[in-house]
């Protein structure tokens, strides 16, 4: 997690929380080590956040950051509800977590009847017993392609043919079961899809990839 959405998450697990919290119990929360808030915390305070507090203490939000009221129709909540719970069902652990959190962060900005209206949506979306699991690799595709990293992997293609390969990973697709990796690759330098479920090994590599619109997620869908 980025340090600038760790702050943004803190601030709003404070105001949601409405209390004094402890570093450990903010910690636990985030799911980072105690001296990580310590040093969250001195920068929120530096920066000017109305917190209260001190390490071995712990710390209050002294008041509430004004924002107006976010404006839905109770279609477009059912919308945002279903979506919500489709990525909790499709993506991995991390992408679900985001989804439940940004359900949240939703739900505080909304009057009373428009929260209880984005949680009761009748709207649902499960995993049937055909859905395999999210594959494991995909935070850490997710990452690289936010980072612009390149990857190293080892492919396994659906003749069984195994091969090395430095890519530039894209974007991400689903297409029924199946998790598909666009990214330019550098072996056939062209545009390649590779299932995400027969990446045998995955490594994000130091070296970045320089951005290039004939080279971009977008470029690939105007050409298919």
């Amino acid at each position: 997690m980025r340090p600038a959405d760790r702050l943004f998450r803190i601030i709003q697990l404070m105001r949601a929380t409405g209390r004094a919290m402890t570093a450990r119990e903010i910690a636990d929360r985030m799911e980072v080590a105690p001296r990580t808030i310590y040093r969250d915390m001195q920068h929120l305070i530096a920066s000017g956040a109305p917190i209260d507090g001190e390490r071995g203490v712990g710390y209050l939000l002294r008041e509430a950051f004004d924002a107006p009221p976010l404006a839905f129709t109770f279609e477009q909540l059912e919308a945002l509800a279903f979506g919500v719970r489709a990525v909790q069902m499709l993506g991995d652990r991390r992408l679900a977590q985001a989804a439940r959190e940004a359900m949240e962060k939703i739900g505080q900005g909304l009057p009373p009847e428009h929260a209880k209206k984005l949680r009761s949506a009748p709207l649902r979306a499960f995993r049937s017993a055909l859905q395999p699991e999210p594959p494991g690799l995909l935070g850490n595709i997710r990452a690289a392609i936010a980072d612009e990293r390149k990857l190293h992997i080892t492919y396994e293609s659906l003749a069984e043919d195994t091969s090395e390969r430095t890519i530039w990973p894209l974007g991400l697709s689903i297409f029924g079961h199946n998790w598909l990796l666009t990214a330019w690759c550098e072996l056939r330098q062209d545009f390649r899809d590779f299932r995400v479920d027969r990446i045998v090994s995955l490594k994000v590599q130091r070296e970045r990839y320089e951005p290039a619109p004939e080279r971009s997620f977008d470029a690939y869908l105007a050409r298919i």
